[in-house]
């Protein structure tokens, strides 16, 4: 059933100030600045919507640009929902120029170029004709990645060595001879007629600007240009953005957030979103204030650890109910600290919560690995990063076939053919999972599941939806080319295991979410990681904030004193600055809520109505089954802390954490850090004081 579009008045339902506002903003050229959490796909769709049910846009006309095929099948999912399921189209940066460069060859009666998908391969070929001595430090990976960095930042080989100095890339070798390197990269690709992904991207640039009429077409067939988290475009993307939007015969509207701009590394510009009317004069800003996702207690945190750099913007409001206040737990090691990770979760999972619900982020994918062997030594269900949707053998099966497909109208019908497959194999749900499909005329929208049916279902869902992308983007387009384009379409995109706990990075999990989330390695060189320059440490602490904002209602934070580093063995580690940041949030958030407090307020005004002496609450009370001298002693020295300072007494440190003392008596400051509750600030500011009144205690 084909869905009824909204009306306008629907569409506008159940938004906030801001978000009507974005919605419906007459602004031909419109930046939108959505932070964690507000809606901001929400908000893009329901413009798209809006200007289409307005008469204002015709979906026919619209292009919509995403980084990532997922984040463009999420788009087409909610648009067709909106009963727009045929004429807009969303795609990747690369899979658009890919199809407007076939037709522009086409035009010409040019043979397409064949695309390099695997850059190293042909680096590590130019290294091993030279025989390079191991120790000159290079790997055909890090050359490939400082040659996309390079095309990215739009620095020819020419000006590479002077890009690398200004920017401190680091390679393991001068860079004088990695810009030797990458200008023999060139020559070979052009000798072999090959294009890279970045090439796509030169060469859709270049095409509009050396064909007028060329670029006339694409401007008029994409009138209305939408993109999707702008902040982390790079120059060259910028590029093709002005290219795609011209002088402004059509309209443009960008939605991101600068506070998760974290691709700096690999040749983003932070800076494209905060200047956007520098680049498009006239624009219009409106910021997404609310958010939707996460408790007041984890914003808090986070925009506390945000807040470490100067430009941080506004702390976001938040729509949800309280939830409880973000946790930091230190470790004595990193085994102890895996360990402590998996009870975390497995407390969590008693409480009714799937493990699908629950995420470890780590900063990077050494400990992932690590954190994941512990997991599945726990006997912990896990995913992490799995193989591309064209590595999947019913995709893989699929493509063989479709190679093989002479003209459009064969790959049209191989693409029903397969719609019809899958529609015998669809739940009875009206919709799909968001991103699962839903873009053909079939509306695949296949879930997976821990079956290998479920997953090749899911996987063709994909493929089909991907399919009717191309179909749209390049109607003169067969078989080969289908096959072609779709490597470009799927290029970099992550991909998951069988259901179970996601242990992913900080920069994996951006553009995710879960109810419950695990920061784990929260230490000095690891969150941050050392950077050479302001821009870099920024961008550190932005990924940080990334990293907190994934979570909905549960967020724990926890740090290692011993590490095993780079396989060497394990060294004394330190919390991260961080984190004093988190634990000073923490502890107003707790002593906002004062929970006691309102209960017994509560038990006292439910008896006064009753005429009745008011009960106990429930559950155990301060120090039972600790040390009662220790626990005694604990509760004056905090008493007279508090009074010292000025503050409530549970802001110095909550009833919980004095009866993990009073159990431990820990007798040193390393066995103090690993007090639960505790935290590594409040335990290398407070605890000589404590450690001496467990002493004194001890020896009454």
């Amino acid at each position: 059933m084909v869905p009824v579009p909204p009306s306008d008045a629907d569409l506008l339902a159940g938004l906030d100030e801001d978000q009507r506002a974005a919605v419906t903003s007459e602004a031909g050229r419109l930046a939108i600045l959505a932070g964690a959490g507000s809606g901001k796909t929400r908000v893009l769709t329901r413009r798209i919507a809006h200007r289409v049910a307005t008469g204002t846009a015709d979906p026919r006309h619209v292009l919509a640009i995403t980084f990532t095929r997922r984040a463009a099948g999420e788009l087409t999912t909610r648009l067709a929902r909106m009963g727009l399921r045929d004429g807009c189209v969303a795609g990747t940066f690369h899979a658009v120029a890919q199809a407007q460069l076939r037709r522009a060859w086409a035009d010409r009666g040019t043979a397409p170029r064949e695309l390099l998908d695997r850059p190293a391969r042909l680096v590590a070929s130019l290294l091993g004709e030279q025989r390079a001595p191991a120790r000159e430090g290079l790997t055909a990976a890090v050359v490939a990645a400082e040659i996309a960095w390079a095309k990215a930042r739009l620095v020819t080989p020419d000006g590479y060595p002077a890009a690398a100095a200004a920017a401190g890339r680091r390679t393991g070798a001068s860079a004088e001879r990695v810009a030797e390197l990458y200008g023999r990269y060139e020559q070979t690709k052009r000798r072999r007629r090959l294009v890279d992904f970045d090439d796509l991207l030169v060469a859709c640039v270049a095409a509009m600007a050396r064909d007028p009429a060329f670029a006339e077409a694409q401007r008029w067939r994409f009138r209305h240009l939408f993109v999707d988290e702008f902040q982390d475009v790079n120059p060259l993307q910028l590029r093709l953005v002005q290219a795609w939007h011209g002088d402004g015969g059509g309209d443009l509207c960008v939605v991101g957030d600068p506070d998760q701009a974290i691709y700096g590394w690999n040749g983003a510009d932070p800076t494209a979103l905060p200047r956007f009317s520098d680049h498009f004069p006239g624009a219009t800003s409106i910021r997404l204030r609310g958010n939707y996702r996460s408790t007041p207690q984890i914003l808090a945190v986070a925009h506390a650890a945000l807040a470490a750099n100067r430009d941080a913007g506004p702390p976001p409001i938040s729509h949800r109910p309280d939830g409880p206040v973000p946790e930091v737990h230190a470790f004595a090691d990193d085994a102890a600290e895996a360990a402590g990770v998996a009870r975390l979760l497995r407390r969590a999972q008693r409480t009714g919560r799937s493990w699908s619900s629950m995420a470890v982020l780590v900063r990077t994918n050494a400990q992932a690995a690590v954190l994941a062997a512990a997991l599945a030594a726990a006997r912990i269900p896990h995913r992490t990063r799995g193989a591309s949707l064209l590595e999947r053998p019913a995709v893989r099966a699929w493509l063989r076939t479709a190679a093989r497909l002479p003209t459009p109208l064969a790959l049209a019908a191989a693409l029903a053919d397969l719609d019809e497959d899958l529609a015998a194999l669809r739940p009875s749900t009206p919709d799909g999972p968001a991103g699962s499909g839903g873009a053909g005329p079939a509306g695949p929208g296949v879930a997976g599941d821990a079956s290998g049916d479920g997953d090749a279902a899911a996987d063709l869902a994909a493929l089909s939806t991907l399919g009717h992308q191309f179909v749209r983007l390049d109607p003169a387009g067969a078989g080969t080319a289908f096959v072609s384009w779709l490597r470009a379409a799927v290029a970099g995109d992550p991909a998951a295991g069988g259901p179970g706990v996601d242990v992913v990075t900080f920069h994996a999990a951006k553009g995710l979410e879960w109810p419950v989330v695990v920061v784990a390695g929260m230490e000095d060189g690891l969150v941050p990681i050392p950077q050479p320059d302001a821009a870099g440490r920024a961008e550190e602490v932005r990924l940080l904030y990334v990293a907190l904002t994934r979570a909905h209602e549960e967020l724990h934070l926890t740090w290692a004193g011993r590490r095993a580093v780079g396989g060497g063995p394990p060294v004394p580690r330190e919390p991260s600055p961080l984190l004093a940041r988190i634990e000073a949030a923490a502890s107003r958030c707790k002593a906002a809520a004062s929970p006691g407090d309102w209960r017994d307020h509560l038990a006292r005004s439910r008896a006064a109505l009753e005429g009745a002496a008011p009960r106990p609450r429930p559950g155990p009370g301060p120090g039972e089954g600790a040390d009662g001298a220790a626990r005694a002693a604990l509760d004056r020295w905090r008493a007279s802390t508090a009074r010292a300072a000025g503050v409530p007494p549970a802001v110095v440190l909550d009833d919980d954490t004095l009866d993990e003392l009073a159990r431990a008596r820990p007798r040193d400051l390393a066995a103090l850090r690993a007090v639960p509750g505790l935290g590594p600030v409040k335990a290398t500011a407070l605890g000589p004081a404590l450690l001496d009144v467990l002493a004194a205690a001890a020896e009454a």
